[in-house]
């Protein structure tokens, strides 16, 4: 074993040779090895940091499970309003990976200015509200405080704020038709600016206002202790379709849950798509990387034809001779695992610090900058992964060892 390593490392250092040409074929493939583990830790990071923010933004609106009335029929206006005298509210101990609940309403209205007119989504929310997230879409003013009396204070998006000519500290007057009956008169609240948001995402930006649930279940006739639907954020994201159905199970019968991922699964189609790219570029990358192996190992065993006659000369079996030149090959990916690995994740490191690189055009990703996102797992089995497959492409280049006569071999030049 240690004559197989000490006869790698000279293939690899070339000492037994004034000139080797394989050198630059060498580094050729460290360089591939090195540039398709950047690209891969690069595709996932961003791929992965982008899905996350995404989900992060429309849970921020929504919660990742929602419990309504069934005769909501899944509006986005609260129709029908739900007790908050229910066994999972304020904790529901019956499920585990529950991180909060919360209870809310929505009503459709229109802001009225002096100049111009916007279509509104009121989202009322009082002190058992979750703002964590706001906090980080806060771009002026402040978060309204809703756990005293009822106030007038409301958050509005920096997109309906450009639109109405707002600013923090302005007020406004919202006017909320009724669901019920159209054509009586509507009710008219009046608000004060206290902060102004952006998520980014401008679909839900457009529209939503946060004001005091209070309202709302004025306007709509509703008692205290009545809201529009829960809103419930679990612990992993990726647990949220069986808590969704555990949810069900332990809620009444005239309650239905939905996930994000029903109510707005066209997004969630498209970011399913970033895991059959991201799947895509390492299949490419990996198939580059051990292409170059591969034309390393022949150029290697070519130019040691030699060297393996004499081991053969010598008694030396063709499965020893070809894990020399396997270790090699493994010592080579390591190289370029490593280089990869150094520079791939300063780069995510400088952008998850520095938000260097920005989409051209953020409307279309609902930010403004390439988030990333990559825990240690990932890479320990990508790498993994990259040198397993690329020492599997290799077994077979390696069988040309055993066709090699001891004879010819040492003739050769």
């Amino acid at each position: 074993m240690n004559l197989e390593f000490f006869i790698a490392k000279r293939l690899v250092t070339g000492k037994e040779h004034k000139i080797s040409i394989s050198a630059p074929i060498i580094k050729i493939a460290i360089a591939a090895i090195a540039l398709g583990v950047i690209m891969m830790l690069v595709a996932i990071s961003t791929g992965v940091g982008l899905k996350h923010k995404i989900r992060e933004k429309i849970a921020a609106f929504n919660g990742h499970i929602q419990i309504y009335n069934y005769d909501n029929n899944t509006s986005d206006v609260s129709m029908v309003p739900v007790s908050l005298d229910q066994e999972f509210y304020p904790e529901f101990k019956s499920v585990s990976g529950i991180q909060h609940i919360q209870g809310v309403a929505t009503k459709a209205g229109i802001i009225r200015t002096e100049e111009t007119f916007e279509g509104i989504l009121a989202k009322g929310v009082g002190p058992d509200y979750n703002w964590d997230v706001f906090k980080e879409f806060l771009v002026d003013g402040s978060l309204p405080n809703f756990k005293g009396e009822i106030n007038s204070e409301s958050l509005i998006s920096q997109v309906l704020s450009n639109r109405l000519n707002l600013k923090t500290g302005d007020s406004f007057v919202a006017i909320f038709f009724k669901e019920d009956d159209a054509s009586k008169m509507p009710n008219q609240r009046k608000f004060t600016i206290t902060g102004i948001y952006d998520s980014g995402f401008e679909e839900l930006d457009g529209s939503y206002i946060f004001i005091d649930l209070r309202h709302i279940q004025h306007m709509n006739k509703w008692a205290d202790n009545e809201v529009g639907n829960f809103e419930i954020f679990v612990d992993d994201f990726d647990e949220m379709d069986n808590k969704a159905k555990e949810i069900y199970g332990k809620t009444l019968s005239n309650l239905d849950t939905q996930t994000i991922k029903d109510k707005y699964y066209r997004i969630f189609e498209w970011l399913g798509l970033f895991d059959f790219n991201i799947a895509l570029i390492i299949g490419i990358m990996i198939i580059v990387g051990g292409i170059n192996m591969i034309t390393a190992l022949l150029v290697l065993i070519l130019e040691r034809t030699q060297m393996i006659g004499i081991l053969k000369a010598l008694g030396s079996s063709n499965w020893s001779i070809r894990k020399i030149f396997l270790y090699n090959a493994t010592y080579l990916i390591g190289v370029g695992l490593l280089l990869g690995n150094i520079i791939g994740l300063g780069i995510i490191g400088l952008q998850f610090k520095f938000r260097m690189f920005k989409f051209p055009n953020p409307k279309e990703y609902y930010i403004d900058y390439i988030p990333v996102h990559l825990d240690v797992m990932t890479v320990v089995l990508l790498n993994i992964g990259v040198l397993i497959l690329c020492l599997l492409m290799l077994l077979l280049p390696s069988y040309i060892i055993t066709k090699i006569s001891p004879v010819k071999a040492i003739k050769f030049e």
